[in-house]
């Protein structure tokens, strides 16, 4: 496919997200198997020009005088790949799958100036939300939504239970992985731009061997302050497909025990297999039953709550679900937060850590969380972040990154990770 070709592809797949209300990924599988003829580079092409459409959809919409899928579409090429009116519409006049010609106010798109535009357009943000990533973030948050509008780059976790970081690099070296900036056994390879392919290293035999796994440099960060030592008992209740726990068993060293919980059975089902081809020995996992923890009550050295939230943090990643966020989705999360947070303390010993996770930047479910259940749980106290970050890190902790509340959050702005918050609370 040509480029004109592409460009209507890509239109077609985002009215088919806004007409039938469906993920972006559910849209692009079904537009590849539908046209068969589309080959690896145009369906990268494709949903890297959907993606970037929907990051950046209140700026481009506000510049192009429209929020149709062709003005989003067009914006992108213009605005974001360097394009020009010329050059598309010369590429057009050419291609029979080509879209129309730009019209005047969309030629005038390519270059309006966004400047005096309002704060939340901007920063590419619902306007609601505005506040909270003001209260956040304080003067830095348009900048902080701007951030978010990039792409991610493609993080790895060398499991240190099966290989070192230089073994995966030499079996990755076709896709030139380089060192992650923080997390000690994490590499990382940026995104490219325009049409540029994700590496699919999936198929690599490292991979299959359990060598390493793919997480997002912030993930991987709040997996490895959450301090689990050889020999604990650790509970990671709100475990999913085992992502944290697999890094929890790697800085164990496949010593103690790690209980892998979640209320939910399908996305614990992956587990199974990610555990074994990891070579995971201490995790033990638990399927949501009646009573599937009561034996592990007030016994636990660290409990870990990766909490269900937003996902604000992984807006790069999923920019759908910026726009479908509501004030009702987000009390509904909420409300499990500070469930979550309850039942945790139950299963913590004296002296046991409690290891509060988010991939979320808003305050109403990260600080306002941790402040609200101190108030009704004064047993615990806050552990210092700092020397938090030393001992896992073996760095300082970077200017910035602390929140008023005690706790720490990460942003692709400050750290070039996804959104992630963490906060440690002690019981007495």
């Amino acid at each position: 496919m040509r480029f004109p070709g592409r460009l209507s592809a890509a239109i077609e797949v985002l009215t088919d997200v806004e007409q039938r209300k469906r993920p972006v990924s559910e849209a692009l599988k079904a537009w590849g198997i539908n046209n068969r003829f589309a080959g690896a580079g145009d369906r990268a092409a494709i949903g890297n020009l959907v993606y970037d459409a929907l990051r950046r959809r209140a700026s481009h919409a506000i510049a192009m005088g429209s929020d149709s899928p062709r003005a989003l579409v067009l914006a992108v090429a213009l605005r974001d790949w360097a394009e020009t009116p010329e050059s598309l519409n010369a590429a057009f006049a050419s291609d029979s799958h080509a879209p129309v010609p730009l019209s005047e106010e969309e030629t005038k798109g390519a270059t309006a100036d966004l400047a005096a535009a309002p704060a939340a357009i901007r920063a590419d943000v619902p306007e609601w939300l505005a506040p909270s990533l003001e209260r956040a973030f304080g003067a830095d948050w348009i900048g902080e939504g701007e951030a978010m509008t990039g792409r991610p780059s493609l993080d790895l976790r060398v499991n240190a239970l099966k290989a070192a970081p230089e073994k995966v690099m030499k079996s990755l070296a076709r896709f030139a992985p380089e060192p992650a900036a923080i997390a000690p056994f994490g590499l990382t390879m940026p995104a490219g731009p325009r049409d540029a392919r994700t590496p699919n290293v999936t198929t690599d035999e490292g991979y299959l061997k359990g060598w390493f796994e793919v997480q997002d440099q912030g993930s991987q960060i709040v997996a490895a302050l959450a301090g689990a030592r050889e020999g604990e008992q650790v509970l990671d209740l709100c475990a999913g497909a085992g992502g944290k726990t697999l890094a929890l068993a790697a800085t164990m060293g496949n010593s103690g025990q790690i209980f892998a919980y979640d209320s939910d059975r399908a996305r614990l089902a992956p587990i199974y297999d990610r555990l074994k081809r990891n070579g995971v020995r201490n995790a033990q996992v638990r399927a949501p039953n009646d009573g599937a923890l009561d034996d592990l009550v007030g016994k636990m050295d660290r409990v870990v709550v990766d909490a269900p939230c937003t996902g604000t943090g992984t807006w790069r990643r999923r920019p759908d679900t910026k726009w479908k966020l509501t004030p009702e989705l987000l009390a509904q999360r909420q409300s499990e937060q500070a469930a979550l947070l309850v039942e945790a303390a139950r299963y913590l010993k004296s002296g046991g850590t409690l290891v509060y996770i988010t991939c979320s930047i808003l305050p109403e479910e990260n600080d306002d969380q941790i402040t609200a259940f101190r108030a009704a749980h004064p047993e615990f106290t806050s552990v210092d972040i700092a020397g938090a970050w030393r001992s896992a890190l073996i760095t300082d902790l970077p200017a910035g990154l602390a929140t008023q509340a005690g706790g720490l959050c990460l942003t692709p702005r400050r750290t070039r990770t996804d959104g992630f918050y963490v906060h440690m609370l002690r019981k007495a």
